[in-house]
């Protein structure tokens, strides 16, 4: 899920979350990173809830089977996920909560899902590197999650400059606009 994040930077940002819901589970659980305290918090807001007052916008939804198999893979993820810590959290260019979800996606394998291009710091290299294909194909450059350039099949063709993104995806007929996001043809 996503929503417009608060103040002068919901004009081109957007916040990322993750929401799973194992089978028979008797409600939703919100996993994201936040920038005060401990980073990565746990239900610490509605699943759906609004986000600086900004409804929320599901991004991808993942049910049945695949969700049965994916949501162990992913839970791990978010164990492992490398900047847990006080004072891991950096607004920009990152690692922030976009590249929290990123992240979580990129390393389940099996997670057809890309973040909003309006996801600041989604580029930010979480492994580090600056030039790796990830587990779909998708070939990503970084310098740093300052620039970088993005092409896969999920994504089409991405140019990112200082967190704003623009391009192009054939497959989706889709453009992507530096703070506006991403519009079929």
């Amino acid at each position: 899920m996503s929503a417009r994040t608060g103040g002068n930077k919901g004009a081109f940002a957007t916040h990322s979350w993750l929401v799973l819901k194992p089978e028979n589970a008797a409600h939703y659980d919100r996993y994201e990173v936040v920038g005060w305290g401990r980073p990565v918090r746990h239900n610490a807001y509605d699943a759906d809830g609004r986000w600086y007052s900004n409804n929320p916008k599901i991004e991808k939804l993942i049910e049945g089977d695949n969700a049965a198999k994916l949501i162990p893979e992913i839970k791990q993820a978010i164990a492992n996920y490398r900047w847990q810590n006080h004072g891991d959290y950096t607004i920009w260019p990152g690692p922030n909560s976009n590249t929290f979800v990123a992240s979580i996606i990129r390393t389940v394998d099996g997670f057809d899902a890309a973040t909003p291009s309006t996801a600041i710091g989604r580029d930010y290299p979480d492994d580090g590197k600056w030039f790796r294909f990830d587990q779909t194909g998708t070939l990503r450059l970084s310098a740093g999650g300052y620039a970088g350039l993005v092409v896969g099949m999920e994504e089409g063709l991405e140019l990112n400059f200082m967190g704003l993104v623009v391009g192009f995806n054939p497959a989706k007929l889709e453009i992507k606009i530096p703070g506006f996001g991403s519009y079929r043809l």
